[in-house]
């Protein structure tokens, strides 16, 4: 299978309907190959606009959705962000390349088994600025806050514990709902205020694990 092609396609895809608009997405997606990310016996699925089963109840999810999440996040070089949801890796992927060696990507995952895949991953990228952490990312990661972005890549209740983890002038992009539907809402931390905004239509995830996720 030719996955660079079918990756150039699924990016001019992505542009042409919107969810990506800015160049340096358009480079980390093309630069970050989603078929190293995901199961052996779901390549052929990679470049397909579907969330992906990537074991232990948990989803890859779909490059539309990492898309908007991305451009909603406005990550820039040099950026600190905190990822909430390693999952397989490939989100982190993407943002560490747009926030390049000066900018760093601390991502935080509950399930060991994924740590260990997402571990992998980007080592087969070679990338050196994403930290993969173990623990209970609902709380977020204070001990190496304040972030300049935090992106959760899981269903939560709520993240508003989270904005004292920014820095000012940073933001917060999450699906927020119950476990069932959330809408994706984007915290941006002014100085003197909070502003909040919800991008149009609902998604699904995984529900978020830990202290601050849902009781299931």
């Amino acid at each position: 299978m030719d996955f660079e092609e079918q990756n150039k396609k699924l990016v001019e895809m992505l542009k042409k309907f919107g969810y990506i608009k800015s160049k340096s997405v358009e480079q980390a997606f093309l630069s970050t190959p989603r078929h190293l990310f995901i199961p052996e016996h779901l390549l052929k699925y990679a470049y397909i606009d579907e969330p992906l089963p990537i074991g232990y109840g948990q989803t890859i999810s779909q490059p539309s959705t990492v898309a908007i999440m991305t451009e909603l996040l406005q990550p820039k070089k040099g950026d600190k962000i905190l990822e909430i949801g390693a999952g397989s890796g490939w989100q982190a992927a993407i943002l560490s390349r747009i926030v390049g060696e000066s900018g760093k990507v601390y991502t935080v995952e509950i399930i060991k088994e994924l740590v260990e895949m997402a571990k992998r991953n980007i080592a087969k990228l070679g990338i050196k600025n994403v930290e993969i952490i173990c623990k209970d990312g609902s709380l977020g990661l204070p001990e190496k806050a304040p972030f300049d972005k935090i992106i959760v890549t899981a269903a939560c209740p709520s993240v508003e514990h989270l904005i004292e983890q920014l820095k000012i002038k940073g933001r917060i992009v999450a699906p927020v709902g119950d476990i069932y539907t959330q809408k994706m809402v984007v915290y941006q931390k002014n100085k003197n205020k909070i502003e909040k905004f919800e991008y149009p239509g609902y998604f699904v995830f995984v529900p978020l694990q830990g202290k601050k996720g849902f009781k299931l």
